[in-house]
């Protein structure tokens, strides 16, 4: 008798999520808002051009005026894949990031997280720390089994935040994509749903103002809490 092993695979006991359809998500240290060209272009256009850098491994950018900034961001907020979001830190008052929602397959249960633009004075601080786990949050409580980052493989900064994260490494895609005309190798991570109550508890225990001393820095490292949660490691960064 010929052994059934999809027959053996349980039923699940899941509902098909909702597509992302709120307008703002509020932290202690950041707010997200649906990127509107008319409220945030010309504060996210200031903030990136501090540092041309951050655009190296996106397809666009970076844009030479608020008005270039503004019609881009005009056509990405008429989309429905990818899903924009502007950053505003509460701190400053400013927008000074952006991250979306890509690739949203409910009836997968998927959804990944991308286009992450943080600007230098939004960057290594706990308001870009929360974005990140706003938007794991809302994927998961929304009913999202795994929850994907992606990154060209040479960014090694990105891989790195990956980890620190939570996202398990899941090997690199060769000769994926061709972006600007040059060849990107994918690095791919996720989060499953299973794992999501551990790295709730080990952002809402890094997030607490006692975490951070009198200069705001980082008591216990984020990477150490969810490096006890992670399935896999990027080998790339233990060389």
């Amino acid at each position: 008798m010929k052994n059934n092993i999809l027959a053996e695979r349980p039923k699940l006991n899941w509902k098909t999520p909702a597509r992302p359809d709120f307008d703002h998500l509020l932290g202690q240290y950041v707010r997200l808002e649906r990127l509107s060209p008319d409220r945030h272009a010309a504060d996210l256009h200031r903030a990136n051009s501090a540092d041309h850098g951050i655009w190296d491994y996106l397809p666009y950018g970076p844009f030479a005026s608020a008005a270039a900034y503004h019609r881009w961001a005009r056509e990405m907020a008429e989309g429905q894949d990818p899903v924009f979001f502007a950053i505003k830190s509460l701190q400053t008052g400013h927008f000074c990031g952006v991250t979306s929602y890509l690739r949203i397959a409910p009836e997968a249960g998927s959804i990944e997280v991308g286009h992450i633009n943080f600007s230098p004075e939004l960057q290594r601080t706990p308001a870009a720390t929360e974005a990140m786990y706003l938007m794991m949050k809302w994927a998961f409580e929304a009913g999202y089994r795994r929850y994907e980052w992606k990154c060209d493989a040479a960014n090694i900064g990105s891989r790195r935040a990956a980890q620190r994260y939570g996202f398990s490494y899941e090997g690199v895609f060769r000769q994926h994509l061709v972006v600007n005309d040059r060849n990107r190798d994918t690095a791919w991570f996720s989060i499953l749903d299973g794992e999501w109550q551990a790295l709730s508890e080990a952002f809402k225990t890094w997030l607490l103002p006692q975490n951070f001393d009198a200069q705001g820095h980082q008591i216990e490292r984020l990477g150490d809490m969810t490096a006890l949660v992670r399935s896999g490691s990027d080998p790339v960064l233990a060389r």
